[in-house]
C-alpha cells in the first residue's frame, strides 16, 4: 500500500481541496496522513475525517513589522526538525502539499529524504510559502492558466482546483429547515471566510435591516466573528463556520457575497452561484484576492467591488443588481469549460510516487 502525506493549513482554502482528494486516494487504496499545525483549523477538519494528524512548529513571513518576525524562523527550523523526524519514522511514497507556512519545513524534508512533493497554487501569483519550496516540489499544479508562466517550466502542471464532491449534491428544503427560511423568499448567502472578514461583516450588519426587506440571510462570519446583537433577527441567521450543512446552505442560496480567496471562489463557479466578490484590499495583502476577482470579473462570473469602494448605497444597489441579473451569471458560469481537476492531480500523484 503507498502513503501519501497531505499538508496545508492555516485557513480552510489551505485544506478544503486535500478534503476534496482523500476520498479518491483512499478508492485508490493510499495510506493518508496529514501533517499540519499543532492547533491550526486544519487538525479539526481533518481529524474528524479520521486521518492520522501531526502537528509541527510553524512561523510565517510576515510583509509588515512585527515582533514574532524574530522568532518564527526559529519556530520554522523546528517544524523542519519535526517534518524530518515525522517523514523519516512515516515513509511516505509522496507528499502533497496545498500551502501555508506550515507545509514549508514539510517539503524541504521531503527533499531532504528524496520523497516527491508536490504542490498546489490556488491563486492566481503564487505565495510567498509555495514560493519558498519551488526548489524542493518534483512537480507544481496551479489553479489559473495564467499562473503556469510564473512556475519552473519543467514543474509547472495547470490543473484547476479540487472541488469537494459533497458541495454538488445539497438540498435546498433542507437548508431552509437548518435555517428556518421560507421558500417564497430569496436567499442571501454571505461568506468571510474560515477566518473571518471584518470588513464584510459590518457592511453587511450596517445594511441588514435593508437587506431583509428583500431577503433572508444566511451569515458564515468567522471564529470569534458572531455578533450576539443580531441574534433572534427574523429572516437573519450566522454560523462562525458550517461542515455538514454546507451543502444545503449553498443549494438554498440564490446570489452569495463572499471573499475572493482561490479556493472559495472556484467552489462558488462550480456551483453555479452568482456571487459578489470582494476582495481583501492590497494594503492588507500581496493583492491576490483582486486578481483572482478580476479573472472571475473577465470571465461573466462575477461582479467585484474593491472594499474601498463600499458604502451602504453601493453595496446594496451592488447585492440588487446581482439578483436582478442572476440568470446572466448562472448561464456564463454554466458555459465555461472545466478541468477535471481531481482525476488531473491524482494521475500525477501516481506518477511520481514510489
Amino acid at each position: 500500500m503507498k502513503h501519501i502525506i497531505l499538508t496545508g493549513g492555516g485557513t480552510a482554502g489551505h485544506v478544503t481541496p486535500n478534503i476534496a482528494l482523500i476520498p479518491f486516494l483512499r478508492e485508490r487504496g493510499y495510506q493518508i496522513s496529514y501533517i499540519g499545525s499543532y492547533n491550526g483549523i486544519e487538525k479539526k477538519l481533518i481529524e474528524e475525517l479520521g486521518i492520522p494528524y501531526y502537528g509541527i512548529a510553524s512561523g510565517k513571513l510576515r510583509r509588515y513589522f512585527d515582533l514574532k518576525n524574530m522568532s518564527d524562523p526559529f519556530r520554522v527550523l523546528k517544524g523542519y526538525g519535526e517534518a524530518r523526524t515525522l517523514l523519516h519514522k512515516l515513509k511516505p511514497n509522496v507528499v502533497f502539499s496545498k500551502g501555508g507556512f506550515v507545509t514549508v519545513p514539510v517539503v524541504a524534508a521531503a527533499a531532504r529524504y528524496r520523497i516527491p512533493a508536490i504542490i498546489h497554487e490556488s491563486d492566481m501569483t503564487p505565495g510567498l510559502a509555495n514560493k519558498l519550496s519551488f526548489s524542493s516540489a518534483t512537480r507544481i499544479c496551479c489553479n489559473f492558466p495564467e499562473t503556469v508562466a510564473q512556475l519552473p517550466a519543467a514543474k509547472a502542471v495547470y490543473t484547476g482546483t479540487p472541488i469537494r464532491q459533497e458541495l454538488l449534491t445539497g438540498s435546498a428544503d433542507a437548508g431552509r429547515a437548518f435555517c428556518g427560511f421560507t421558500a417564497d423568499k430569496p436567499v442571501l448567502m454571505v461568506i468571510g471566510g474560515s477566518l473571518g472578514a471584518a470588513s464584510v461583516n459590518e457592511n453587511i450588519r450596517r445594511i441588514l435591516p435593508r437587506l431583509l426587506e428583500k431577503y433572508q440571510v444566511v451569515h458564515l462570519c468567522g471564529k470569534d466573528k458572531l455578533d450576539p446583537s443580531k441574534a433572534g433577527i427574523p429572516g437573519y441567521v450566522q454560523y462562525e463556520y458550517i461542515k455538514e450543512e454546507l451543502p444545503d446552505l449553498f443549494a438554498m442560496a440564490d446570489i452569495v457575497v463572499s471573499r475572493a480567496g482561490a479556493n472559495a471562489i472556484c467552489e462558488i463557479r462550480a456551483l453555479c452561484k452568482p456571487n459578489l466578490l470582494i476582495p481583501l484590499s492590497a494594503n492588507a495583502s500581496r493583492g491576490d484576492q483582486i486578481l483572482n476577482a478580476r479573472s472571475f470579473e473577465k470571465q461573466g462570473c462575477s461582479m467585484v467591488m474593491e472594499e474601498e469602494e463600499i458604502t451602504e448605497e453601493s453595496l446594496l444597489a451592488a447585492i440588487d443588481s446581482l439578483y436582478a441579473n442572476r440568470q446572466t451569471y448562472i448561464e456564463a458560469m454554466k458555459g465555461m469549460s472545466h478541468t477535471d481537476s481531481i482525476q488531473k492531480i491524482l494521475s500525477l500523484i501516481d506518477e511520481v510516487a514510489k
